[in-house]
């Protein structure tokens, strides 16, 4: 007589991977770093302006230029590029609310810029940057700083200062959390599975 075979139980579900790429204590070292770059480039930061890009980049040019401040007792203005209507996903997403652009009383004309953001990716956002500032002014140059580059860039575009470089796999995802946006400082890296 044949048994039939024993029911075998399902195995458990897999879980995605998460790794803590850079803890509260790293950032707050990869943002000195960076505000040692920039002075150190730009000869002391003298007539550079930083221009945060939302939502992540506006924490994180406010934070260098309080080091900055720190370091050099020079004071770099800080202000807020909003990119809303210069992206090219717009009709692929769901409609975004327009936010301010908030320059600084001097204006950005015939200074140099430097953008910041959190991630670094495709390089769309910081194409779609580059167009929004030629509508408020003309810099004498424009500079990028990124908290991570992720690589896979679909644009020509490279950042001047970068926190950490971090290769990731196209299927796999950043998220930077910032105490001023998400109350508390992290850098996770999402992807692949773990049984």
């Amino acid at each position: 007589m044949a048994y039939p075979p024993a029911a075998q139980s399902p195995s458990p579900p897999r879980q995605p991977s998460v790794k803590v790429i850079l803890a509260s204590a790293d950032v707050s070292r990869v943002v000195d770093r960076i505000a040692h770059q920039i002075l150190e480039k730009t000869q002391g930061a003298a007539d550079t302006v930083l221009l945060g890009i939302p939502t992540r980049g506006v924490p994180l040019a406010r934070r260098l230029a309080a080091r900055i401040s720190t370091f050099e007792d020079v004071t770099v203005p800080v202000g807020v590029l909003d990119i809303t209507l210069y992206r090219d996903d717009l009709r692929r997403h769901a409609t975004r609310a327009v936010g301010p652009t908030d320059l600084p009383p001097g204006g950005i004309d015939g200074k140099r810029v430097v953008l910041v953001d959190d991630v670094l990716f495709s390089g769309r956002t910081v194409r779609a940057a580059l167009d929004a500032l030629s509508d408020v002014g003309r810099p004498a140059s424009v500079q990028l700083a990124v908290l991570v580059d992720r690589g896979h860039r679909q644009l020509p575009i490279r950042a001047d200062y970068v926190g950490k470089n971090i290769p990731t796999a196209l299927a796999e995802s950043v998220k930077v959390t910032l105490a001023e946006t998400d109350g508390a400082d992290e850098v996770r890296l999402y992807g692949g599975t773990t049984s």
